[in-house]
């Protein structure tokens, strides 16, 4: 394999190789690695030392006594503040340099099969926007769902098909922090809808509490006595990208019912 220097678009593709696998799958033996890294021309033990190299750059990994390589690149370091600083941005380019990467491969989890009937259902300016949406809904899903490792960080439940990447700050409220993983709940589709509601919410030291208007209410059924008995627990952190603390105070302050 050739042992050419890393080029910033390689790097936003590892960035965005980093965000959907866990740190316990940072190693070249692994399949999504080596294809990736087969497409990239590289090498997987190349591909697998940059990926740790991003990893000693994220605080919650280093914080909880894992370690990442001490030889991060100029570079690495660049894109790294680059993501933190612009997530929306930074984001957007490494998925479509991914999907771009693997095309028709279905090895990969990428847009390059998104379904041509859906598409043909818009027309010019309709047709960039939505596959624009989906590039950025499939990066902020992945990067998520690794970060708790598939499962709900209320309920445990690590059913794919039952889980929601939620935004903590609304999509249609910060554009800026749409794809900030740090901006992001595993949440199971109940938690998730009643998150969104602001039935429920979490506040900054990661407490979940419950809104006075499920606790009031004057009939009581299975699900709400399910969720009211969330109150004053704590979630289960992710693995990186922990929740911005200013993230949730935001949510309990402008989405959370507690009149």
């Amino acid at each position: 394999m050739s042992k050419q220097a890393w080029t910033r678009e390689q790097t936003l593709i590892a960035l965005n190789l980093y965000c959907q696998l866990s740190f316990g799958q940072l190693h070249s033996r692994n399949p999504i690695i080596i294809k990736t890294a087969e497409l990239m021309n590289r090498s997987p033990s190349s591909l697998a030392m940059k990926l740790v190299n991003l990893a000693s750059l994220d605080p919650v990994i280093t914080q909880s006594g894992r370690k990442g390589l001490s030889s991060c690149s100029k570079l690495d370091r660049e894109i790294w503040q680059n993501f933190m600083q612009h997530p929306e941005l930074i984001g957007e380019e490494s998925q479509i340099l991914v999907d771009n990467l693997v095309q028709s491969t279905s090895s990969l989890v990428s847009l390059s099969s998104v379904d041509n009937a859906n598409q043909a259902n818009f027309t010019g300016h309709d047709t960039v926007r939505s596959v624009k949406t989906r590039v950025k809904q499939s990066f902020f899903r992945k990067a998520v769902l690794s970060s708790y490792e598939g499962k709900c960080c209320m309920s445990g439940i690590n059913t794919l098909t039952l889980l929601i990447a939620s935004h903590i700050m609304p999509w249609s409220h910060n554009t800026q922090q749409r794809l900030n993983p740090r901006n992001g709940l595993c949440l199971s589709a109940l938690h998730d809808k009643a998150y969104d509601a602001g039935l429920i919410t979490v506040t900054p030291d990661f407490m979940i509490h419950v809104s006075k208007q499920l606790k009031y209410q004057e009939h009581s059924s299975l699900g709400q006595d399910y969720l009211l008995a969330l109150e004053g627990l704590s979630i289960n952190l992710p693995k990186k990208f922990q929740p911005e603390p200013e993230f949730l105070a935001y949510h309990q302050a402008n989405i959370f019912l507690n009149a």
